[in-house]
């Protein structure tokens, strides 16, 4: 590798800071909230660094992963001098969004001769970059470039001069954020807050979008909302009927014609029982409690179909149906809850003669991979008995709301994914069997409770390539804006701030994005405007809500432009650098490349006296660029390499 010099440093400053007092580098803009500080950039991730990407060469096979391992400190180096060395990526599957690869060369003072080009199979290739005929040295390029369906990058050095040998530091491919891919919310508690005002910018003299909260999300680009049912609300704590019946059938129509009168998706979540139902209890609704388990299966199928038809009577079709809401234990459970052991919610257990007293839908984990015959036999049942009153809500769905897809959510607990596996194995295994069959594949994911970023990656990876078959969706993340000094909640990186709560979601976003062959179809945050809230309440003006700056990571987090970035060139020790006067932009809408003008920072006086690395920061109408000039010894190419 070429000697890194201090001038690098005092360059990079110079420039960031010289572009500062001409005007150049603006802040960032502002997010329209008056809440809060945020700079959400679009999302942009490199495929190839992922650890389900791999890379292949014609030679110097054993490093080629070198080339793609994220740090640009390692090189694959080819085996031999010959021309036409190639490195393949293979991507793990296939991208729809891919628009952007950089390729950075082990050395510097080098022209190299290359192609880049993309291919779904391997087989056909389309060109992406051209540079067989290239005299110019340089250490590396971006290239932009749009192709759906790609799933390899396959780089071909056609030759290199002199003693110099092929090497490449990094071949990176990057992904943006799908247009397909749906950003929404569970907005179940507007039925709550029904008399609150909320507003965009309620202080200002145009308050934008508002009053009402479904109308600061949809202009916040919130695609989606999804809406909790109740059988019939209870008190969690006493099992009382709840006052008002929030997120109950009746409430919820009226919420459903609020999202649909907004042009925005809907989605349904039964959670088939009085009050919350989640991993630590699925209690039965009351009025089920008693019924013989046949009765239970036909009232799940009726309540979920009467339900459905009522929605579509009144024009408010679901786009989606939970059949069950975070289902990994099971669901309606009845006399097999004395061995799960559950204790929550307290009218569960102090009516346990009422809830207890005929069979549910519960699991029994404790005996999963026994070999005890009788445990064995009682876990088997225990799925069969969950899967058929599933399979009746699956059946509903498709008869009632034929045009809806049937959702399945579960959640993956911290070094649980063999349980999760598990759960899909048997689940659709036995719904298939009684004849149904879900479209998506939905977890949670709250990293306190499910682990890092890179485990949700895992998580997601696994469930997409075991069953291809099926969309992919986080049904529920949400992360905390304050709290705990700042300090980040357990398992992220992100502290409790307003803008790590916009890293932590988009951090979602795009993982989701990044599944392969684009599996992946939707993120929701759970409840935005009550728990880990994106919403503040504005101290001068009462029942008056604002949103939190981080509230924009739903229109930010797309690329409407994407810009050659990074330019790499090379100049003799007392040269000047040749830097371009134009670079490219591709406009993601059209797929339509153009050239903007730079205005480059001026090279402070000395910048190339010695060999090194010069930073020089430039400004498009697109955004900031970088070059990165490497200066060399008055040669044609460097001294051969050192690994």
């Amino acid at each position: 590798m070429g000697i890194r010099h201090p001038v690098r440093t005092a360059v990079a400053v110079t420039a960031v800071a010289a572009l500062v007092n001409m005007g150049m580098f603006a802040a960032p803009t502002p997010a329209q909230a008056v809440f809060g500080d945020v700079d959400i950039k679009p999302i942009e991730s490199n495929i190839a660094a992922k650890f389900w990407a791999s890379a292949t060469a014609t030679s110097g096979a054993s490093t080629a992963r070198l080339a793609i391992d994220g740090d640009p400190t390692t090189s694959w180096y080819a085996d031999h001098p010959r021309a036409r060395q190639r490195l393949t990526v293979d991507l793990g599957g296939a991208y729809d969004n891919l628009r952007k690869v950089k390729v950075m060369f082990a050395d510097r003072g080098v022209a190299y001769r290359y192609v880049v080009e993309a291919s779904s199979d391997g087989r056909r290739w389309k060109t992406v970059a051209d540079r067989s005929r290239n005299h110019t040295v340089s250490r590396g390029a971006v290239h932009l470039f749009t192709r759906p369906d790609t799933r390899f990058v396959r780089l071909t050095v056609d030759g290199v001069p002199g003693r110099a040998r092929v090497g490449v530091s990094e071949i990176q491919v990057f992904n943006y954020l799908r247009d397909d891919l749906v950003l929404g919310a569970d907005m179940s508690w507007v039925d709550d807050f029904q008399t609150r005002h909320y507003w965009v910018d309620p202080l200002a003299a145009d308050r934008g979008a508002g009053p009402h909260l479904l109308d600061v999300a949809k202009d916040r680009g919130m695609q989606y909302a999804r809406l909790r049912i109740f059988n019939e609300p209870r008190n969690e704590s006493t099992g009382a009927l709840a006052p008002i019946p929030r997120q109950g059938p009746e409430r919820s129509l009226e919420s459903a014609r609020w999202i649909k009168d907004r042009g925005m998706g809907l989605g349904i979540d039964f959670h088939y029982a009085d009050s919350w139902a989640d991993p630590s209890k699925q209690p039965k609704p009351r009025a089920w409690a008693e019924l013989e388990f046949d009765d239970l299966s036909d009232a799940v199928y009726g309540f979920t179909a009467d339900y459905l038809r009522r929605l579509i009577r009144q024009g408010t079709t679901p786009d989606k149906v939970a059949v069950g809401n975070e289902i990994i234990n099971g669901f309606l459970y009845g006399s097999e809850a004395a061995l799960i052991g559950t204790t929550n919610p307290p009218y569960f257990v102090d009516q346990a003669d009422i809830y207890q007293s005929k069979p549910g839908g519960g699991l029994l984990w404790q005996y999963w991979g026994s070999t005890d015959p009788v445990q064995q036999q009682l876990y088997d049942q225990a799925w069969d008995r969950f899967t058929t009153l599933a399979a009746a809500g699956i059946k509903a769905v498709r008869d009632a709301s034929p045009t809806s897809k049937v959702e399945i959510h579960v959640i993956v607990g911290p070094n649980r994914l063999a349980k999760t596996m598990e759960f899909w194995h048997q689940y659709l295994t036995r719904v298939k069997a009684k004849g149904q069959n879900p479209d998506v594949l939905a977890i949670s994911y709250y990293p306190e409770w499910h682990g890092t970023p890179e485990a949700l990656e895992l998580n997601l990876h696994t469930i997409a390539t075991t069953y291809p078959e099926y969309e992919i969706e986080v049904a529920e993340t949400a992360y905390p804006a304050s709290g705990g000094d700042g300090a980040p909640m357990p398992n992220s990186p992100f502290p409790r701030t307003i803008q790590g709560q916009a890293d932590a979601i988009q951090r979602v976003f795009q993982a989701v994005n990044d599944v392969v062959d684009d599996h992946g179809t939707g993120v929701l945050v759970w409840e935005p405007a009550g728990f880990q809230s994106m919403f503040h309440a504005v101290p001068e003006l009462s029942n008056t809500w604002e949103p939190h700056a981080s509230v924009d990571v739903y229109n930010a987090s797309r690329a409407t432009h994407i810009l050659e970035d990074v330019v790499y060139t090379a100049t003799g020790v007392g040269g000047v650098p040749a830097l371009p006067s134009t670079i490219r932009v591709l406009t993601t809408a059209t797929n339509t490349f153009t050239a903007v003008p730079v205005r480059w920072q001026a090279l402070p006086p000395g910048a190339t006296d010695v060999p090194g690395e010069v930073v020089v920061a430039g400004m498009t109408e697109r955004g900031a660029i970088t070059a990165i000039i490497d200066v060399v010894e008055p040669s044609s190419v460097l001294p051969s390499p050192h690994r």
